[in-house]
């Protein structure tokens, strides 16, 4: 009596193939595979070995075969493209066993996956809790495959992807990558491996928004991040938490303020009921959020299309110089590492001389007059507002005027009394960028998060809030 190996041969490199499958390849009688798979392993038959190969969708053919090769005592060796136990073989190997009441000895030897493979090749997207989900319907009802990416997709687990799209099958991935969005942001990052080991090996790093199935064949292998992974270096990376947990490392770059900050992050984002804000408002989202512990933000907070992308741009570009706060309060909780970073100041008129003066002269309230004397002096500010709206009212009136050019308007006054309507009288402006907190709600903890918001906005796409800490 004879005997079946079913060997896994890895992803295609002769490298990835282990030393027990090339040992047994080499001793068999016979070998039965794919016709394709033949190229990888076809230096390391033996003299003589019989070599059945067979067309695709002739599994069933090929394991009947070994049987029968193995019952006139001949050593098989079926072989399967990466591990022979994960969408290979050996399941089926073993069944048939079964279904003949076959006593020919069995062995699985396994090997390199074609997901192990992608992951080592995209850097470390898998460090984490992984599931393995194919996307071919010949022999799973599509509607349990859409059933396992909805879990997946919920218990943010890093995902591979087999089988992502054929000729026959080219709607399957976009279905996935809709799912995944109503649960994972659209920065969640993604990497894709072509021919994984082979001489034609692709490798592509993008985000779940952008990721495009065109570029995805049936020879591909696509890795979904969750909820942690990052691309940095052009590496894809999933943190398993021994670098966080490890108290006795000093991380100049990440401290444990930072990790607290990028968690709470993290956590606020899973919670939004909505999953595909655009980026820059998204970032404002979170700060507001992580700030005031308030999801009502999330219908109340309002920004301008790109508009913390179009400030911190202006920042980024020397325009803008200048931030101009209606109370002390505000100022104080703009980061002070942020402005030294970035070249910029921060400042409040409040405290100048020339306020209490001009305030009683005109019968204004002193955060008006402050406002007055910063237009004077700096027409062209970041105008952040986080506790008086008749200064809000007043800079509304200059712009109004043409006294004020303001580079942006962050409007968050919080009360009762006018608060509403100053924001209504920002909203006509459509040349200046503007992010308003709506109703009776903000606060200058909240006007000066923004701010920070801002500051930080090259921070977004890897969600690592926390720099200037």
């Amino acid at each position: 009596m004879g005997k079946i190996i079913v060997a896994g041969i890895g992803p295609g490199s002769p490298s990835d193939m282990t030393p027990s499958v090339l040992d047994a390849v080499g001793k068999a009688d016979a070998v039965i595979g794919y016709k394709y798979y033949f190229q990888f392993i076809q230096d390391h038959v033996k003299l003589g070995c019989k070599c059945v190969d067979t067309g695709m969708k002739k599994e069933r053919e090929r394991a009947e075969q070994a049987f029968l090769l193995a019952e006139d005592g001949m050593t098989v060796v079926v072989i399967s493209s990466g591990d022979a136990g994960l969408y290979g073989m050996a399941p089926l190997v073993y069944e048939m066993a079964i279904e003949r009441r076959s006593t020919i000895e069995i062995e699985t030897l396994p090997g390199i996956s074609a997901y192990q493979k992608a992951a080592s090749l995209l850097g470390a997207p898998i460090g984490h809790d992984v599931c393995l989900i194919s996307l071919s319907d010949l022999m799973t009802p599509w509607n349990v495959i859409e059933k396992r990416i909805k879990a997946a997709a919920m218990g943010d687990f890093v995902t591979a992807i087999y089988n992502p799209k054929s000729n026959g099958r080219y709607w399957q991935l976009y279905r996935l990558q809709e799912l995944m969005l109503q649960e994972r942001v659209a920065s969640t990052p993604v990497g894709y491996v072509r021919q994984a080991g082979r001489s034609n090996e692709q490798i592509t790093l993008t985000t779940l928004g952008e990721m495009n199935p065109e570029e995805v064949d049936m020879f591909t292998v696509v890795i979904i991040g969750n909820s942690q992974s990052y691309i940095d270096n052009n590496r894809m990376i999933t943190p398993r938490g021994y670098y966080r947990n490890d108290q006795n490392r000093v991380d100049k770059e990440q401290k444990k303020g930072q990790e607290i900050m990028i968690q709470s992050f993290r956590t606020i984002r899973d919670e939004l009921q909505r999953k595909d804000w655009p980026l820059d408002h998204l970032w404002a989202l979170l700060h507001a959020v992580h700030t005031t512990a308030d999801f009502d933000m999330e219908h109340i907070l309002y920004t301008d299309s790109h508009a913390v992308e179009l400030l911190f741009n202006k920042i980024k570009d020397g325009t803008l110089k200048t931030i101009v706060t209606d109370v002390t309060m505000v100022t104080s909780g703009i980061r002070k590492g942020a402005l030294q970073r970035l070249g910029i100041e921060a400042k409040c008129y409040l405290g100048d001389p020339r306020v209490a003066e001009l305030s009683a002269m005109q019968n204004i309230t002193r955060t008006q007059a402050g406002i007055r004397l910063a237009v004077e002096e700096h027409p062209d500010a970041l105008y952040v507002f986080g506790n008086a709206p008749t200064a809000l009212m007043e800079l509304c009136e200059l712009v109004r005027r043409g006294k004020a050019r303001p580079a942006g308007i962050i409007a968050a006054p919080v009360g009762f009394v006018h608060v509403c309507e100053s924001k209504h009288m920002v909203k006509p402006f459509k040349h200046i960028p503007k992010i308003i907190v709506e109703g009776r709600k903000g606060g200058s903890n909240l006007a000066a998060t923004l701010c920070n918001a801002i500051m930080t906005f090259d921070d977004a796409e890897q969600l690592r809030p926390g720099r200037d800490l």
